[in-house]
């Protein structure tokens, strides 16, 4: 006899659940708040949807900034070849961009949702739009099923809750599955915003707003100490930064912050001193910039500073850095003192921020905190205090950077999940 699943939640995980307990054999219906499904895909990537990383294994869990070693049966189920081997032959082409990152060749990610709603089609999973789900039942300390806003009561032999985060919430990602976790005895790690612009101290920062800088080095120090490190793309935003490289860092910010709170939460104190210490010009040793400057000076020494500097940085940036390095613009470039040059190199090389907080959570990618890992069997997706309901996706306490990796770990983690739930993976 088919099993009979319920999936809650109708993004990349609880259509990669569905689809994969339907190939399973189970009979599946799919329940999705909204007017339709993957509205939180349609926005990734901007509207293109990054929809995983054609990378190793190894680099894949080294991009999982929470909890990788759980992720580790997931993956190996189904990997991120099989992700694009299946949206492939659903009818969605793919291509891979610099950094590996995959995308539809159509640059569209309503393609990738046809896809996936094809599969659904396919396999026969019942999907239930403009669906509210108010609870998951229990019953002998079993999950039996779910009750609707509307009071109407599902029986299910299994329970997927895919239900997303916090972030986007206009997506419908409103916390409803940590609720349910909780009331079902389950432990939910704190949430707070992940892969979100940092807000800075500086106002300097508004007056860049829509700078974007390539190829520089972003170093960020959580209470003195270095936590994040790396080169790449950053923007100047109304109220900081943002951008490839500021949503990386702030994982790892998010974490810190996590753990910093955890251990002084009733000390009361206020939070520690976060900076983020910008190279300019990364591909320069510090002697090197030093020589580069002399020849700028040496090219322009009867010159206003403030007009010998053009050839170093985009226009906009001219003045903050006229202003940050303390020199008189007007001041002649023979006039500058070695103790100025040297000075002003330690500035491009360091261009210092304060981090004041993090953005909030309609301005986050994703969320970090979620349902505890430990309480989840890691080869099922099972949950170890009621059997019978199963997680995926971002309500876990699971999150990883940039560059199609959160999609993957939605779509191993709904897969596994699926199978596991129709009974053809018994995490053995």
């Amino acid at each position: 006899m088919k099993k009979n699943i319920a999936v809650i939640g109708g993004g990349a995980a609880g259509m990669m659940a569905a689809y994969a307990a339907a190939k399973s054999g189970a009979q599946v219906t799919l329940y999705e708040k909204n007017e339709k499904l993957g509205k939180k895909i349609y926005i990734t990537g901007k509207g293109r949807c990054n929809v995983t990383n054609d990378c190793s294994r190894d680099v894949f869990f080294d991009q999982v900034v929470t909890n990788p070693k759980f992720l580790y049966s997931a993956f190996e189920t189904f990997d991120n070849q099989a992700v694009m081997q299946l949206l492939e032959q659903a009818g969605c082409p793919l291509k891979t961009e610099r950094g590996n990152r995959v995308f539809p060749v159509s640059d569209h990610s309503s393609d990738v949702i046809r896809a996936l709603e094809r599969l659904l089609q396919r396999e026969g999973v019942k999907v239930h739009l403009h669906s509210s789900v108010k609870r998951v039942l229990e019953e002998d300390g079993q999950a039996v099923g779910l009750e609707l806003s509307d009071g109407k009561r599902i029986q299910a032999d299994s329970v997927i809750v895919a239900t997303g985060g916090l972030s986007y919430p206009s997506t419908g990602s409103t916390g409803d599955g940590y609720r349910w976790a909780e009331a079902t005895g389950h432990k939910v790690v704190a949430c707070t915003p992940s892969l979100v612009p940092f807000v800075t101290e500086d106002t300097w920062c508004a007056k860049l707003q829509g700078l974007a800088l390539k190829n520089v080095n972003l170093a960020l120090y959580f209470d003195g100490k270095e936590i994040y490190q790396g080169f790449g793309e950053m923007l100047f935003t109304h109220f900081g930064v943002s951008g490839p490289l500021v949503l990386s860092a702030s994982s790892y910010y998010s974490a810190q912050l996590a753990k910093w709170t955890k251990k002084n939460e009733k000390k009361k104190l206020s939070r520690p001193e976060c900076r983020i210490e910008l190279n300019l010009k990364p591909a320069l040793t510090a002697e090197q910039l030093d020589k580069r400057l002399l020849r700028e000076f040496d090219s322009q020494k009867n010159k206003n500073f403030g007009n010998a500097i053009d050839g170093l940085f985009p226009a906009r940036l001219i003045p903050v850095m006229l202003e940050l390095s303390g020199i008189e613009p007007e001041k002649k470039v023979h006039e500058i003192t070695k103790q100025e040059r040297q000075k002003f190199a330690a500035l491009i090389r360091k261009l210092p921020m304060t981090v004041e907080k993090t953005g909030e959570f309609a301005e986050a990618i994703i969320t970090r905190g979620g349902v505890y890992v430990k309480d989840v069997n890691p080869s099922t997706m099972e949950s170890k205090r009621l059997p019978g309901l199963y997680f995926a996706g971002e309500v876990l306490d699971v999150d990883a950077l940039t560059g199609g990796f959160n999609l993957q770990v939605a779509w191993s983690t709904g897969y596994l999940a699926g199978t596991s739930a129709a009974g053809s993976n018994k995490g053995e």
